[in-house]
């Protein structure tokens, strides 16, 4: 299957949140809230006349899938890029074409095409910033063989998803990541 025929199998925005059971209010409220950036609405403004498509891999219960995929949606706004959801765990032969450092289903990870349905660029599962910031935060915890581990790993991923959702800083970072991975787009 090409990426045109995944995109076409795709959820639209408002299929993929009417039919949210995690996250959704979350979700919807880092959306109603955040606003694209003029510098990045600038660089997007370059790319409308590419009739770009994004794919995003994704599922409701992933928290990187709630603070990134609402940026997604108001930067494909503004780009005039059509987007589209596929749930991972029903997508399974693409997901593993975009396996993160080649063994993992790390989510949500954004494909974008061009209207031919090849890759433009790819984006995910999370911003450089954002991934050292969860490194530390792991390297932070007890052993994993530690009696307290699973309660200090939740603890520290339920921090985590609340800082997602108020962070002002962390949805700009983001925003930037990913309309830094559309530069390369020709």
């Amino acid at each position: 299957m090409n990426l045109n025929e995944w995109f076409e199998k795709g959820l639209t925005p408002d299929e993929y949140i009417n039919g949210m059971e995690k996250n959704k209010e979350e979700m919807v409220s880092l959306y109603k809230t955040f606003m694209v950036g003029n510098e990045e609405k600038e660089r997007l403004e370059k790319l409308k006349n590419k009739g770009l498509k994004v794919i995003s891999i994704t599922e409701d219960w992933c928290g990187d899938a709630l603070l990134n995929n609402p940026i997604l949606m108001k930067l494909a706004e503004a780009g005039g890029i059509e987007l589209r959801f596929l749930l991972r765990d029903q997508n399974l032969e693409l997901m593993d074409q975009y396996l993160t450092n080649g063994t993992s289903r790390a989510i949500p990870i954004f494909i974008f095409i061009d209207n031919e349905g090849n890759e433009a660029a790819v984006w995910g599962p999370r911003a450089p910033q954002m991934q050292e910031r969860v490194d530390k935060g792991r390297v932070s915890l007890p052993d994993k063989e530690a009696a307290d581990f699973q309660e200090k790993q939740m603890e520290f991923y339920k921090q985590l998803v609340k800082s997602y959702v108020t962070d002002e800083s962390i949805w700009k970072m983001v925003s930037e990541s990913i309309v830094g991975a559309l530069s390369s787009v020709k």
